[in-house]
């Protein structure tokens, strides 16, 4: 789900080691548009920590793997034609393209889109419950008691839903950011 074509494939295959190099993960990546005007979009990160800490993205941060991944493509030039390079936080109500993404943000509530019907549907909503070897967990909004586990391979789409709870981890998670920035600018004074 990180790139829906072959050529974003590819595409991820040589752009995440840039994106680890710097601290980064690549969360999507998106070549969108025909063989004119097309645009490179890539979502990205700092890993997720334990103390839930990370996974955000500043404008700094953009602009640092924007830089780092022009070069790279400037000297590969995988991409035929011209086309704009977009670099982007994923946003709190983030899509949610990897296994561990559902383990992740377990308890939080998600829109999950599946390749095929199952119990009677391919759209679900609920809270997200982890993930059991390769499967996600959901426990299914408006329904006690019932969660339902599907494989991650017939997930297509994913994302959080924007509710009063992701709203209060996401300013958590800036206030950590903010702290340990300004913890290590402190700590580059003394020196």
């Amino acid at each position: 789900m990180r790139g829906k074509t072959q050529e974003d494939r590819d595409l991820i295959e040589m752009l995440d080691p840039v994106a680890e190099s710097l601290g980064y993960e690549i969360v999507r990546l998106r070549l969108m548009g025909g063989t004119e005007q097309r645009r490179l979009q890539i979502m990205a990160e700092h890993p997720l920590l334990e103390d839930g800490s990370g996974g955000d993205m500043n404008v700094e941060d953009c602009a640092r793997l924007s830089r780092a991944v022009s070069e790279v493509l400037d000297a590969a030039d995988p991409i035929a034609g011209e086309y704009t390079l977009e670099v982007s936080s994923p946003g709190v109500d983030r899509p949610l393209t990897r296994l561990k993404d559902f383990e992740d943000y377990a308890g939080l509530e998600a829109r999950i889109e599946l390749d095929r019907v199952a119990e009677g549907r391919k759209r679900f909503k609920g809270e997200l419950a982890g993930i059991e070897d390769d499967q996600v967990g959901l426990n299914i909004e408006g329904e006690d008691d019932v969660t339902v586990y599907f494989p991650f391979a017939w997930i297509i789409d994913a994302k959080l839903v924007m509710t009063d709870t992701l709203m209060k981890r996401g300013a958590q998670q800036r206030a950590a950011r903010l702290k340990s920035d300004n913890d290590d600018l402190s700590e580059s004074e003394e020196d």
